[in-house]
This record gives structure tokens, C-alpha cells and sequence, in this order.
């Protein structure tokens, strides 16, 4: 039963994320799940708590994403967070582009739902947790605001590269930059 909950839920995210809220329907979801008409509102008996049901999702899925994401990228070096960030925007705008664009929506919905708020903010401050780590290995002299500054900038690079496909999007160039301009030439201090 939980399995299945899931896989509506996966789709309900595919659906928001590639036609929008306004396309965001039982009947859209029931069909992008291949599930018998009927199986999403047998889960979520109206709209608000099929958002509710993505956003708490989204949210354990981005979790799981961004602990897989830290557990692999490692960086031992400015560059390498570059490289690692690189990949992760790449993903976020190609592969996982109708999550990205669903997180957005999201955003969108709680402008006029606060309730939506704080399971999207606990999602980013798990992130800023992780970035404040590495920029503080590399010698940032304020990490956590280094970290959100970076985040704004991803933010605001994938938010067009969604809104306005560019063939030749390359984001590496650009998040070098900020990073070597926050970090300067900080290394991670050496090993006592």
C-alpha cells in the first residue's frame, strides 16, 4: 500500500514538474502513475492534500539525493567543489528537470500556502548544512553565508535554464568564479 502511495506520488511530482500546477489533476496523476482512475483521490481526498502529500515526498527524496550526492562528491579542493556542483546543476536542469521545476512550483504554492513552508525550508537548510561544511574545510571566513549565497546563484541559474533552454548551457564557468571569488585562494587548512 505504501508502495503504491509512493508511486502516486512520484508521478503527481512528474505531472507538476512537466505540465504545471494548473495540469496537476487526479486524472493527470492517476494516468502519469498507470494507476485505475481513482487511486489518487483514494489517497488524497482533495488538491491541498496532494501538495502536502509532494511536498513531505519531495522532501524525503531530495534528502536522500543530497546525502547521496555529499556521500560521493567529496571534494578535496575548491576545484573538485566546482566540478561536484557542476554535475549536480547539470542534473537538476537535464535528467531531474521535472523534480527541479516541481520544487519550484512548490516555492510558488507556498506564497500563498504558508503551511508548505517549513517542510521546503527544512529541505534547503539541509543542504546549506552540508555546503557550510565544505565551505568551512576550505577556509571560508563565513561559510553559512557563503553557502546561501551560492545556493541564491544555483538557485537562480537553474531556475533559468528551466524557464529558458539554452543548448549550450554550461554552468561550470560561472560557479568556479563565485566560488573562487568567496573563497579566494582558501585551501583546506593542513592536517595537524
Amino acid at each position: 500500500m505504501a508502495r503504491r502511495r509512493d508511486e502516486v506520488l512520484d508521478a503527481a511530482i512528474e505531472v507538476l514538474g512537466a505540465a504545471g500546477s494548473r495540469r496537476l489533476t487526479y486524472q493527470a496523476v492517476d494516468a502519469a502513475a498507470g494507476v485505475p482512475s481513482g487511486t489518487t483521490s483514494n489517497y488524497f481526498r482533495n488538491r491541498a492534500a496532494l501538495i502536502d502529500g509532494i511536498v513531505a515526498h519531495l522532501e524525503a527524496l531530495e534528502r536522500r539525493d543530497w546525502e547521496e550526492f555529499a556521500r560521493q562528491a567529496a571534494p578535496a579542493g575548491v576545484p573538485e567543489l566546482a566540478a561536484a556542483v557542476t554535475r549536480f546543476v547539470r542534473h537538476a536542469t537535464g535528467p531531474g528537470r521535472a523534480r527541479t521545476a516541481a520544487r519550484y512550483a512548490l516555492f510558488l504554492e507556498a506564497s500563498s500556502r504558508p503551511e508548505l513552508r517549513p517542510p521546503l525550508v527544512r529541505g534547503r537548510e539541509a543542504v546549506v548544512g552540508w555546503g557550510t561544511e565544505w565551505l568551512r574545510r576550505f577556509g571560508s571566513p563565513a561559510p553559512r553565508r557563503h553557502c546561501e549565497i551560492l545556493l541564491d546563484y544555483l538557485d537562480g541559474i537553474t531556475f533559468h535554464q528551466l524557464a529558458f533552454p539554452a543548448e549550450d548551457f554550461d554552468p561550470g564557468p560561472g560557479i568556479a568564479e563565485l566560488l573562487d571569488a568567496l573563497l579566494g585562494a582558501a585551501e583546506p587548512p593542513a592536517a595537524p
